[in-house]
């Protein structure tokens, strides 16, 4: 069981991954208007709970994934999870910065400050489809720092490349 729980889906599905960036943008835009500092730690759970089970343990995944998801009529594109999984961690990073500085040192402005930045990726990543962490770990393999058997689907299924059941043009 532990297993199953502590584990990140892959292949990702787009569309999933692009809505909970838009739930993240208004959980940092509330924690930014409000200055309560039990927001940045509510955005620092969601982060750590999706980096450790994807959206299994995390409220805004489970909703994206069960509801929202489902009621929409886009049709399904899947990703590699790795990128998007490193993607989560950079997030992670970013806002449990935030919630030491809200929660720890009451440093509600400087909170706020790594909270904006946080937010200006998930904007990229839910309206336009750039995953910056995602092309961060891209360049990282690249380097030779992650190496290729972590995410051998990274070559099959990535963004704008049409999959094996779509066809190539």
């Amino acid at each position: 069981m532990t297993d199953s729980l502590f584990s990140f889906p892959n292949p990702v599905n787009e569309v999933s991954a692009r809505l909970v960036a838009g739930g993240v943008v208004l959980i940092a835009l509330a924690a930014i208007i409000f200055a309560q500092p039990w927001i940045f730690g509510l955005l620092a759970f969601g982060f750590v709970a999706r980096v450790l089970t994807g959206p299994t343990l995390s409220p805004l995944g489970q909703f994206v994934t069960r509801v929202l998801t489902p009621a929409l009529p886009f049709e399904e594109k899947l990703v590699a999870g790795p990128p998007k999984r490193f993607a989560q961690a950079i997030g992670a990073a970013f806002s449990l910065t935030a919630a030491v500085l809200a929660i720890g040192f009451d440093q509600i402005a400087a909170a706020s400050v790594v909270v904006a930045v946080l937010a200006a990726f998930a904007i990229l990543e839910s309206v336009f489809g750039i995953c910056v962490g995602c092309k961060v770990f891209a360049l990282m393999m690249r380097a030779g720092l992650v190496p290729a058997e972590v995410c051998e689907s990274c070559n099959k299924i990535t963004l704008g490349e049409p999959t094996a059941a779509a066809g190539s043009r």
